[in-house]
C-alpha cells in the first residue's frame, strides 16, 4: 500500500469528479425501508430567478454540515431541495425581456404570457441549482420541488379551500399596501422601510363658524384631498372645546368632523392630525371606529384620481408640488420643518408604496397564530438562539390578517368563480357546472393569484406529498430542524408552523437554526453600490470550494455577525492545503504498514496522548454541531489537527517511522497516524467535502467517506493510558518552554543548544529520563541533561514549568547584542504606536469619523500595544539574565 497524493492540491481537478461520483452513485437519496431514524431538512427555496449570493453560500453550507454529519451517523437523511416561483420578481424578468422586444404581457394575453413565463423558467430557471451544486450541498435532486409543480398547486388549492369552507378566508375592502410599480398588493412584511430626510406642513384647516382656525401636520399634503376627518386626544383639553366641530378643507372645500380617538398622539405636531381612511392604515382604523367616508384620491399607477379635481392624472409628486403652491397662494401654510421619518418601499421593485382601499382576499391570522406561539412556548419549536423567542411572540401577537392576493398573472390563481348572473362566489378548483343560487351556468374566473409565500407556507410538508399520504410524508414529518435566515422568520417560518399546525396536527420541524449577516471585512452590509460585495463563485474558482465553507463555519458564531473577507478565505485555504501536505506525508510512510488492532500495538506515550486528544476532538465536535455551535466545531478540528496532530503527533513519530529496526515500533505509529488521520478526515468532512473525499479515496478506493461511520469518541481505554496521556502533556509543556526560551532570544532553527531540566519530584525525574528522546528531537538539544535535584547551572535561560525547571545553557549567546536588536524594535513599534494613540486621545476625531475607521485605528492600537508589551518582557528578561 503506497499511494502517493501530487504535490499540490488542485481543487478544481477534484471537485467536479466527485460530486459528480456522489450523484450518479445516488448517494444523497435516502434509504426509506432501512430501519434508522429519520432526519429530514428542507432547503429555504432559493426564487427561480436567483443566483448565488453569499447569504444563500453560508445558508446551504450549514444545512449540508448538519445532513453530511447525521448521514455518517447512520441516520435515514433527506434534504429535500426546491425552488420558489417568487411571482412579482419572475413576472419582471419576463416582462423586461418583453420590453426589450417592444411588447408588454397585455400584447400576449394572459395564456400566453404564463407559457412565455414557464419557457424562460426551463431555460434559465435552474441557475441556483447548478450553483449549489458548485457548493456541494448533497440534496436529495431526485426529490426536487417547484412551488408550481402539479404536487404542490393541488396541496395550494386544497388549502385555499379548506380555510375559506371554515371562514378564515374572506374578500374584503380592506387598507393594503399598493406597488404602484409592479401593480399589485404587498403584505406588510413585502414592505421595506428607509429612514430618510422628508419634510413636515403644517396647514391651517379653518374652522367652519369662521371664528379661527386649526393647524395639522403632515408629512403628505398630496393626500389631504382624501381628509374626511380631523382628530385630536380625547383628554388633550386644548381642542376639548372643538370636538364635534367642523373644519373645512382647504381646496376642496369640503367641511369634514372634528373627532377625537385614542390613536392621535399629543406630542407630535400641533397634537390635531388630518384622517384621511383610504390612504392611511391607522387612518383606516380611526375610520372605521367613526364611520368616516373613504375617498381614494391616487390610481394604481399613483396618479391622482378623478375626485381630485384639477390635479387628477397629475404624478403623486407633482401634485404635491402644485397643491403646496395654491396652498402657499391661499395663505394655508404655517410653517414647513425639517423632518425624518420611515417611508416604506416595496421590498422587490423598490418604489415607494401607497396604503390604498382595495378589494382583496385576506387571511385570518389570530386563529393560526394561537397555537403557534404556544408551539415555541411549549419548546415543541425550538428557536436557536433564543434571544429571537421575544421577537417571535411580539409579531405573532400583534399580527393582523393576511392580504394574500395579488394583482399579478405568474403564480397560483385564487380558486374562485363569479356568478355572472348573480354574483355569488364559488371556491373550486374546476369550473362549476352551475350557480347554487342562481343555477346560471356561465362563470368569470378570479384574475388574483395567490402571494407567493401563502405556497412557501406549506413547504415542509407539500415538498413530502401532501394531501398524499405517501412513504416520505409518514417517514419525514415533522421535519428535524429548519436553518435560516432571521429576515423570513415571519415571512415564512412563522407562517410554516401556523400551517403545519393546522394542516398536519403537528409542527412542521423541531428545531430553527436562525443565522446571522454576512457582512465584509469592516462589519458593513454588502451591496453592489459599495463595491463590497464577495461574490461566492469568484470565490470558489480562486480558493476552492472547501477553503470558503470552512472560512463561512469558522465565522458563524451564535448571534455574531460574519466579517467576511478574501484575507480570511486565504487564510484557511492554507488549512486545506495543511491538510492535504499532513496525509500525503501520512501517505509517503506506510512502508511496511499493517492494519492491527489497538491490542495488537505497542504504543508509547505520545501515542496515547494522541489518542486521548483525538477522542476528545471527537466528542466536542460532535456535540458543538448538534448544539449549532459551527464556528466552535470548526475552530475545535482545526486546532486539533494543525496544532496537536501536525506539529506535535507527526513530529513526535517521525524517529519511529524513519527506522528500520524495531518493525512493532513503526508499525505501531504507522496504525496510530493513520487512525487519527481517518478519525480526522471524517470529522472534517461536512465542512470540507471535496478534498476528504479525495485523501479518503486514496486509503479506501471506491468507497466514499459520505457513507463512512461518524467516529466515535473513544481511545484511552484504562488509567494507566489516561496517566500516560498526562505525562506526553508535560513533556510537551517542557519542550514549549525550551522553544519560548530559544524565541526570546532569538537562536536560530537550526542551531542546537544544551538543555538542563531539574525536579525533585522522583516520578517526574523517572518520566523524563524514560522519554529524553522526544525532548532531545523537538527541542532541538545538543546535550540533554536531567538531574534530581534543584541545583542550577551557571549561565543560563531558566524557564518553569509545574515541578520542573528547564534551564538553557547560554554559551556562545550574545546578550548585549540581543539587548540591543530588542531595544531598537520596541523603538520603532513607539513610533508606530504615538500616532495611532493622538489619533484616539482626539475627541473630534472619534465624534466625527466613520465608525469602522475608529475601530480599525483601535483594532491597531491594540496590536501595537500587545506586541510592545511581548518585546518588553523579552528585553527585561535578558538584562535579568545579564545580571546574573
Amino acid at each position: 500500500m503506497k499511494p502517493i497524493l501530487p504535490t499540490v492540491y488542485d481543487p478544481q481537478a477534484t471537485e467536479e469528479k466527485w460530486y459528480r461520483f456522489w450523484f450518479e452513485k445516488g448517494l444523497f437519496a435516502p434509504e426509506l425501508s432501512a430501519a434508522t431514524a429519520p432526519f429530514c431538512v428542507v432547503i429555504p427555496p432559493p426564487n427561480v430567478t436567483g443566483s448565488l449570493h453569499i447569504g444563500h453560500a453560508l445558508n446551504n453550507t450549514l444545512q449540508d454540515i448538519l445532513v453530511r454529519m447525521k448521514r455518517m451517523q447512520g441516520y435515514k437523511t433527506l434534504w429535500v431541495f426546491g425552488t420558489d416561483h417568487a411571482g412579482i420578481a419572475t413576472q419582471n424578468v419576463v416582462e423586461r425581456q418583453l420590453a426589450g422586444e417592444n411588447l408588454s404581457r397585455n400584447d400576449l394575453g394572459r395564456d400566453e404570457f404564463i407559457r412565455r413565463v414557464w419557457k424562460w423558467k426551463r431555460e434559465s430557471g435552474n441557475t441556483i441549482t447548478k450553483q449549489l451544486k458548485k457548493l456541494g450541498v448533497s440534496c436529495d435532486w431526485s426529490r426536487e420541488r417547484f412551488t408550481m409543480d402539479e404536487g404542490l398547486s393541488r396541496a395550494v388549492q386544497q388549502v385555499f379551500i379548506k380555510l375559506y369552507n371554515e371562514g378564515l378566508i374572506y374578500r374584503g375592502n380592506y387598507i393594503i399596501n399598493w406597488c404602484p410599480r409592479c401593480h399589485t398588493a404587498l403584505s406588510d412584511l413585502e414592505v421595506e422601510y428607509h429612514e430618510q430626510e422628508g419634510r413636515l406642513y403644517y396647514l391651517k384647516y379653518p374652522l367652519a363658524d369662521g371664528q379661527s382656525y386649526m393647524v395639522v401636520a403632515t408629512t403628505r399634503p398630496e393626500t389631504m384631498l382624501g381628509d374626511t376627518a380631523v382628530a385630536v386626544h380625547p383628554e388633550d383639553k386644548r381642542f376639548t372645546h372643538l370636538v364635534g366641530k367642523q373644519v373645512i378643507l382647504p381646496i376642496v372645500n369640503r367641511h369634514i368632523p372634528v373627532i377625537a380617538d385614542n390613536f392621535v398622539d399629543p406630542e407630535f405636531g400641533t397634537g390635531s392630525v388630518k384622517i384621511t381612511p383610504a390612504h392611511d392604515p391607522n387612518d383606516f382604523e380611526v375610520g372605521l371606529r367613526h364611520d368616516l367616508p373613504q375617498v381614494i384620491v391616487m390610481n394604481p399607477d399613483a396618479t391622482m384620481s378623478a375626485p381630485t379635481g384639477k390635479y387628477a392624472g397629475l404624478d403623486r409628486l407633482k401634485c404635491r408640488r402644485e397643491i403646496l403652491a395654491d396652498l402657499e397662494a391661499d395663505g394655508y401654510i404655517e410653517k414647513i420643518e425639517p423632518h425624518r421619518h420611515a417611508v416604506g418601499h416595496c421590498y422587490r421593485c423598490k418604489a415607494v408604496i401607497e396604503p390604498t382601499i382595495s378589494r382583496q382576499w385576506f387571511l385570518k391570522m389570530k386563529q393560526l397564530a394561537k397555537p403557534a406561539i404556544e408551539a415555541v412556548k411549549q419548546e415543541r419549536v425550538k428557536l436557536i438562539p433564543r434571544q429571537w423567542e421575544n421577537t417571535y411572540y411580539e409579531w405573532m401577537n400583534n399580527i393582523r390578517d393576511w392580504c394574500i392576493s395579488r394583482q399579478i398573472w405568474w403564480g397560483h390563481r385564487i380558486p374562485v368563480w363569479y356568478c355572472r348572473g348573480c354574483d355569488e362566489i364559488m371556491v373550486s378548483v374546476e369550473q362549476p357546472t352551475a350557480c347554487p343560487k342562481c343555477k346560471r351556468k356561465e362563470f368569470t374566473p378570479e384574475t388574483d393569484v395567490l402571494d407567493t409565500w401563502f405556497s412557501s407556507a406549506l413547504w415542509p410538508f407539500s415538498t413530502l406529498g401532501w394531501p398524499e399520504e405517501t412513504a416520505e410524508l409518514k417517514t419525514f414529518y415533522p421535519t428535524s430542524v429548519l436553518v435560516t435566515g432571521f429576515d423570513i422568520l415571519f415571512f415564512w417560518v412563522a407562517r410554516m408552523i401556523m400551517m403545519g399546525l393546522k394542516f398536519m396536527g403537528e409542527v412542521p420541524f423541531c428545531e430553527v437554526y436562525i443565522h446571522a449577516l454576512v457582512r465584509d471585512a469592516e462589519g458593513k452590509k454588502m451591496s453592489k453600490s459599495k463595491g463590497n460585495v464577495i461574490d461566492p463563485l469568484t470565490t470558489m474558482e480562486s480558493y476552492g470550494t472547501d477553503a470558503f465553507r470552512f472560512t463561512l463555519t469558522a465565522l458563524a458564531a451564535q448571534g455574531r455577525d460574519i466579517c467576511l473577507s478574501e484575507k480570511r478565505i486565504e487564510g484557511y485555504r492554507n488549512f486545506i492545503n495543511k491538510i492535504w501536505n499532513a496525509s500525503r506525508f501520512c501517505l509517503m510512510n506506510l512502508e511496511g504498514y499493517e492494519l492491527k488492532a489497538l491490542t495488537e500495538l505497542k504504543p508509547e506515550i505520545a501515542d496515547q496522548w494522541m489518542l486521548d486528544k483525538l477522542a476528545a476532538v471527537i466528542g466536542k465536535v460532535s456535540n458543538k454541531l448538534n448544539e449549532y455551535e459551527f464556528s466552535a466545531a470548526a475552530n475545535e478540528i482545526y486546532h486539533f489537527f494543525w496544532h496537536q496532530f501536525c506539529d506535535w503527533y507527526l513530529e513526535l513519530i517521525k524517529p519511529r517511522l524513519y527506522q528500520t529496526d524495531d518493525k512493532q515500533a513503526k508499525l505501531t505509529a504507522q496504525n496510530i497516524m493513520l487512525r487519527v488521520l481517518e478519525g480526522s478526515l471524517k470529522l472534517l468532512h461536512p465542512i470540507i467535502p471535496f478534498v476528504t473525499e479525495e485523501i479518503w479515496q486514496q486509503l479506501h478506493p471506491g468507497e466514499s467517506i459520505m457513507l463512512a461511520k461518524w467516529p466515535v469518541a473513544m481511545g484511552i481505554s484504562d488509567a494507566e493510558s489516561v496517566v500516560d496521556s498526562e505525562k506526553m502533556g508535560k513533556i510537551i509543556a517542557i519542550i514549549e518552554e525550551i522553544r519560548n526560551i530559544r524565541t526570546m532570544l532569538n537562536i536560530s532553527p537550526a542551531k542546537k543548544v544544551n538543555v538542563h531540566l531539574l525536579t525533585s519530584v522522583s516520578e517526574t525525574y523517572n518520566m523524563l529520563s524514560a522519554n529524553s528522546t522526544y525532548i532531545e528531537n523537538l527541542g532541538k538539544t545538543s546535550g540533554l541533561t536531567i538531574r534530581p535535584d534543584m541545583e542550577k547551572p551557571t549561565n543560563i535561560a531558566i524557564g518553569i514549568r509545574g515541578d520542573v525547571v528547564v534551564c538553557v545553557d547560554l554559551t556562545g549567546i550574545d546578550l548585549t547584542e540581543e539587548e540591543n536588536r530588542l531595544s531598537q524594535r520596541i523603538d520603532k513599534l513607539k513610533q508606530e504606536l504615538t500616532p495611532v494613540e493622538k489619533k484616539l486621545s482626539n475627541t473630534g476625531f472619534l465624534q466625527k469619523a466613520p465608525p469602522d475607521v475608529v475601530t480599525k485605528q483601535k483594532n491597531k492600537q491594540a496590536e501595537l500595544t500587545n506586541r510592545l508589551g511581548q518585546l518588553e518582557t523579552n528585553l527585561n528578561s535578558i538584562r535579568q539574565l545579564k545580571r546574573i
